[in-house]
């Protein structure tokens, strides 16, 4: 009898500490699966709900396409800028706020004006925090209420003439692995200073009161506004762009706009101009205008109507993942047949339920952490060791074949579909990329061969990691080379974007890798990346008994004559301008990277010149990633 309970009891508590590891990150706001995994639900809640009423009180003034075409320049002059300013400040707003970076000079008469228009009015100007790829968080070894703030390697301030006149506060926004912005962070750290974001700045003044910190809250005025770790303020956004009050900086300047619009309200002034960068997507919209992303904020300030996701909540998310779990263990233990799996299925799905009714009410409960927990430990203990070898035997059978074969799993699973893919050549339209480690020959020769394969085996996974990510194939491993192609087994439009995003992708790899190798075998090897998108002749090469899919033509000995020019010119990647085409603008990867401009180059063994353009990994400046909730800001 003992027995028979044992194992439930045991896998019981093996499941409890399961849902207690996962619930510990949880709580410390540093899990990015978790958070990955619960912003389409978030975003699903947020379309459930609905676009709710924007609170009054709050004009954003849009420096958008028409006002650009009116002044006929963008950014606006300095002296365009004092005029819009001045104009705005004698509509008696409570407050003006410049979503705009004045981190450089602009003519001295420009930037006197644009002084003493803010000098006239209670204004606050943009700063932006410079943080690292993975934003650093303060520790304090007294554990008090302001620890955990994310810590700004250095900060863009406004030039001295214009910072005297005026507030400053903090424009950087936190988002999530799709880019969509889900907190402000409200207090900044930079150095031994603690910088006020720019919604709390405005508010503040808006309200006439400083904020009151609590241990996960604020107040201003009689305004509680509850917080996330870290003073992080969860975005309840209201809809898609415009939801929040919004008049063309050109009809100010044209006097167009009626006082009533403006007087005793806060006004944000930024750019919501096409192609101008600084939008994000969200659920209601893919293009939101980061001034109204702002704006939201300075509304959850005023009206203490954000998401509450504070160490309450998180409480709750974690004492249910931990109970869910056991629960589920016990049921299959209890009732081990379809009615148990019945009552698994109708728990979870009563917990999507509540936090769909608490996100109605404000609330942001995690619909990811409990199931995550739950449903794995339900699954590994109710499909028992038949369905679990069952499973193994089949990897195992997949795994043998795909081994024979030599090809990547995109390859193994188009030719389980079509047994005679590629028997015959096919000419197509792919991109191809070079990679070759340089200096690793003369290294090898002095390595112990047990050293040499291990570094050959970090690499290739590296690179193999890379491809996949960005949907190419590693056609070959030449040694200390590869060979990626995008385009196989099946072409796309996107094949020369997924290119040059796994070249930059590649680039920072390969340079974390190196770094982590010891110093003596750091310093004397290095990369070169040649990348180039046209006509290749695909096709299967091999005998019967082994068969091996590669390319071959003119795009395939340019991608590789690239690697030379990259070296010849110290870039890191050299790639051909028709790949440059091919991506398009709306490349994500394509901004400062890149140097401007192509210059034709010759390619060793072919005739004529090829236009390229190099790419230089520390040539990127102002760009600041975001991968699972990072901070960033690009300057306006």
């Amino acid at each position: 009898m003992g027995g028979r309970f044992a194992i439930p009891l045991i896998a019981a508590a093996l499941a409890g500490l399961w849902g207690a590891g996962l619930a510990l990150l949880h709580w410390q706001g540093g899990s990015s699966i978790l958070d990955r995994l619960e912003a389409p639900l978030i975003d699903l809640r947020f379309l459930i709900q609905g676009p709710r009423p924007v609170p009054e009180g709050i004009t954003i003034v849009a420096i958008d396409d028409q006002t650009v075409q009116q002044v006929g320049a963008y950014p606006l002059p300095r002296a365009t800028m004092a005029q819009l300013v001045s104009a705005v400040g004698r509509m008696s707003p409570k407050v003006i706020a410049l979503d705009i970076l004045f981190v450089d000079p602009g003519s001295a008469e420009g930037d006197q004006a644009l002084a003493r228009a803010l000098g006239e009015t209670p204004s606050v100007l943009a700063a932006a925090g410079l943080f690292g790829r993975t934003p650093q968080h303060a520790a304090d070894p007294v554990g008090d209420s302001l620890s955990g703030l994310p810590t700004a390697q250095r900060l863009l301030l406004p030039i001295d003439a214009l910072a005297n006149t005026s507030a400053l506060g903090v424009v950087n926004i936190a988002t999530d692995a799709s880019g969509a912005p889900r907190h402000i962070p409200l207090l900044v750290r930079s150095g031994h200073q603690i910088i006020p974001s720019f919604p709390l700045r405005t508010v503040s003044i808006a309200m006439r009161h400083d904020p009151t910190m609590g241990a996960d809250s604020l107040m201003i005025g009689d305004v509680t506004t509850r917080t996330d770790s870290g003073y992080a303020l969860p975005l309840r956004f209201y809809g898609p762009a415009g939801s929040i009050r919004t008049v063309s900086a050109g009809q100010v300047l044209q006097g167009y706009i009626q006082q009533d619009a403006i007087r005793d309200s806060i006004v944000v002034i930024g750019a919501t101009v096409t192609g101008g960068g600084d939008a994000f997507p969200t659920p209601f919209d893919p293009v939101l205008p980061g001034v109204e992303v702002l704006a939201t904020a300075m509304a959850h300030l005023m009206q203490g109507d954000g998401l509450i996701r504070d160490r309450q909540v998180r409480l709750a998310d974690g004492t249910v993942a931990v109970l869910l779990p056991i629960l589920f263990v016990l049921l299959l233990a209890w009732h081990r047949s379809i009615w148990g799996f019945a009552i698994i299925a109708v728990v979870a799905i009563s917990w999507i339920g509540l936090t769909v009714f608490a996100f109605m009410q404000g609330i942001w409960l995690s619909a990811t952490l409990p199931l995550l927990t739950a449903l794995p430990a339900a699954m590994i203990f109710g499909a028992a060791q038949l369905w679990l070898d069952r499973l193994r035997a089949d990897r195992l059978n997949v795994q043998s074949r795909t081994l024979r074969r030599f090809q990547p799993p995109s390859l193994t699973k188009r030719l389980a579909e079509d047994p005679a893919f590629l028997m015959k050549p096919v000419r197509q339209k792919a991109a191809v990329i070079f990679i070759d480690l340089s200096g690793f020959t003369g290294l090898s020769e002095l390595l112990p061969l047990d050293e040499t394969r291990e570094m050959l085996r970090g690499f290739h996974a590296l690179v193999d990691q890379e491809a996949v990510r960005h949907q190419g194939i590693v056609a070959s491993f030449m040694g200390d080379g590869a060979m990626i192609l995008f385009g196989l087994p099946d072409s796309s439009p996107e094949d020369a974007c997924h290119a040059v995003e796994a070249c930059v992708g590649l680039c920072s790899r390969m340079e974390s890798w190196i770094a982590g190798l010891p110093d003596p075998i750091a310093s004397h090897i290095g990369f070169k990346i040649g990348a180039h998108f046209g006509e290749i002749i695909a096709s299967r090469l091999g005998g019967d008994s082994h068969q091996h899919i590669t390319a071959i033509g003119d795009t395939v000995n340019v991608a590789s004559r690239l690697m030379e020019v990259a070296a010849y010119h110290h870039a890191d990647v050299a790639l051909s301008d028709d790949l440059h085409q091919a991506a398009g603008s709306a490349c994500s990867v394509f901004g400062s990277g890149l140097l401007d401009g192509t210059f034709p180059t010759s390619i060793r063994g072919r005739s004529g010149s090829l236009p390229i353009w190099l790419w230089r990994r520390n040539a990127s400046i102002g760009q600041m990633h975001s991968d699972s909730g990072d901070i960033h800001r690009s300057p306006s």
